[in-house]
């Protein structure tokens, strides 16, 4: 593992120096925190994390090494990892290879030995924000204009989306379903096979003639990075769909679905990431531990007019975490019942799905 030195710079000036590990690259990103105990190997998988610095909360990252069937995408595109210690020689059984050699394979640059708690208190207290992952060397003015001059991108979802339709599942499957790709976890596939469904993967613009033309029982639109304002085209495509066969949407999906239906987005402080969050079910009173990773919300007071409503909340800060029409059989959630990584409690939600397909 290289030692060399680097820090993060933030864009109000704060400097957290450490060591370097993975790829060896100077990068400006949004930094943002994950609370998650376990599942490094998701979150560096997750397509969600694209342009994004990833401070975790837990001190020891790399101990179980990386398992060749554990990945959430092919290609991992999140932006860097910062941790407060990094493990090479990791213990799991399963393990095929190390963190830093996948991290080097796909040019993702990590900073170890940073006090991740101090930075994490300066994230949930002052916000996420841009910041510069570069030498030790370099300058604090020069990594502050740098920052100044960054003009962050707005193609998350086009560079992470697959290129051309794929399919997974049984050929004699019960059901077809649709799934709009924004940046889409395997795991979300393996839960709609395992229960009887064919999927049909769409690229992120793909046009609503095009989904009808394959006959889908149900459509799903998935998690994906960034602001759902910059996927115009999935939000019309959506707005096409809904009544022509049961919606469901998660994460990103849910604030699509939200757009579409006419409500609003805004972005949140520091977003939701971790997979201990509590959200209370509305109907049963429910509450279930929750994975999550997000930057944005839907606008609560924005639902009025629409044809949705609310059915679930987050205990920690009273935001929406899922949205119904019953008439026209759409349902979407903001927190991610693929649960990869993090608990299982919402996986029922894919049992719901499968029934409104059944036409219950």
């Amino acid at each position: 593992m290289g030692q060399k030195e680097k820090k993060v710079i933030l864009e109000d000036g704060q400097e957290y120096c450490g060591l370097s590990f993975g790829a060896d690259e100077e990068r400006v990103l949004e930094i943002v925190f994950n609370t998650s105990m376990v599942g490094y190997q998701e979150i560096l998988s997750d397509p969600s994390y694209t342009d994004q610095a990833v401070v975790m909360t837990y001190p020891l990252i790399g101990n179980y090494g990386m398992a060749a069937d554990e990945y959430e995408t092919d290609r991992p595109s999140i932006g860097a990892l910062v941790v407060r210690e990094y493990n090479d020689e990791p213990s799991g059984s399963h393990s095929t290879e190390t963190l830093e050699d996948v991290m080097v394979r796909y040019g993702i640059p990590g900073i170890s030995e940073v006090d991740t708690r101090k930075l994490n208190r300066s994230i949930r207290d002052r916000g996420s924000r841009l910041a510069l992952l570069t030498d030790a060397s370099t300058p604090l003015e020069k990594g502050l204009e740098l920052l100044r001059r960054y003009e962050p991108p707005r193609d998350a979802v086009d560079r992470v989306s697959c290129r051309s339709p794929w399919e997974a599942g049984d050929l004699d499957a019960r059901f077809r379903v649709a799934a709009i790709d924004c940046g889409m976890k395997k795991n979300i596939v393996r839960a709609l096979t395992a229960r009887g469904c064919r999927v049909t993967v769409f690229p992120w613009n793909t046009s609503p003639d095009d989904i009808r033309a394959s006959r889908p029982d149900g459509l799903l639109i998935s998690n994906g990075p960034g602001d759902p304002e910059d996927v115009p085209e999935t939000v019309r495509t959506v707005r096409e769909m809904i009544g022509v066969c049961p919606v469901f949407g998660i994460c990103l999906g849910h604030q699509i679905l939200s757009l579409a239906c006419g409500a609003r987005t805004y972005k949140l402080k520091f977003g939701h990431r971790g997979g201990n969050h509590p959200v209370r079910d509305l109907a049963t009173g429910r509450i279930e531990m929750t994975s999550q990773n997000h930057s944005y919300a839907v606008n609560a007071d924005s639902l009025s007019g629409t044809p949705l409503t609310v059915t679930h909340v987050n205990l920690l800060d009273g935001t929406v975490e899922g949205v119904a029409c019953v008439r026209e059989r759409a349902f979407s959630v903001q927190y991610h019942p693929e649960s990869a990584p993090g608990p299982r409690d919402s996986f029922h939600l894919f049992d719901r799905f499968i029934r409104m397909m059944e036409g219950g």
